[in-house]
């Protein structure tokens, strides 16, 4: 391991907006769960960005909306250190990391807690369909804990996960809110809040665009679970 990432770990353990869990999985919830309120120090509504990377969603949405609480998970603590970095030196109070794999989100979240979660650029997973984070088994976690009539967005440059989301929100009988197959064009077609969100990039979506690669957003509502 670099001496750079040696050194963002160490640091990590002093950033006050970063939780890294020491807890055995398979054993119980994190003592967090249903007390986000307490951990933001407000009653504001709660965001998730699932797969957060660097945090440049998590960051951007947190300063579109100041009155919003948004959480950045992602295993990967290198990448966190910098997102995490930003937020600490701009005095964004309404963010917060969470170093955790998505499989175990449930342990981390109570009941009604989430308002809307943030699918960005998730990896599509082409051999493992239960493994991608807009499957049944993900979209029923992700129940246990999102308000009723809360809202998951995804955000993807990959035509198999935007196209097999598409499916599984028709046979599962999710509510579909939007669907663009290219933001660029949305964007450059209207003004409103959304655009103004979707403007927001990530790093690789950057070079993804400048690669020609159009990007696409759904924005969908779990109306019920698969059984």
């Amino acid at each position: 391991m670099g001496k750079d990432k040696l050194k963002r770990f160490s640091q990590l353990k002093s950033f006050s907006n970063v939780i890294q869990p020491k807890i055995n999985y398979s054993d119980k919830d994190h003592v967090v769960k249903g007390s986000w309120s307490n951990i933001f120090k407000n009653k504001n509504p709660i965001v998730l960005e699932l797969g957060c990377g660097a945090g440049e969603y998590t960051i951007g949405l947190a300063k579109l909306f100041p009155n919003i609480n948004f959480i950045g998970v992602d295993i990967k603590g290198a990448r966190i250190w910098k997102g995490a970095k930003i937020a600490l030196e701009e005095n964004l109070n309404n963010v917060q990391f969470l170093r955790s794999k998505i499989d175990y989100i449930d342990k981390f979240f109570g009941e009604n807690e989430i308002h809307e979660i943030w699918l960005t650029f998730s990896d599509p997973q082409p051999k493992k369909p239960r493994k991608r984070l807009t499957s049944s088994l993900f979209i029923n976690r992700y129940c246990s804990f999102l308000k009723k009539n809360g809202v998951i967005h995804l955000k993807t440059d990959s035509d198999l996960l935007y196209h097999f989301t598409k499916e599984e929100i028709e046979q599962k009988k999710y509510i579909t809110l939007k669907d663009i197959e290219n933001i660029n064009s949305y964007i450059d077609n209207e003004i409103d809040t959304l655009s103004e969100i979707l403007k927001i990039r990530t790093f690789y979506e950057q070079k993804w665009i400048e690669l020609g690669k159009s990007i696409k957003y759904l924005a969908f509502q779990p109306s019920q679970k698969d059984s």
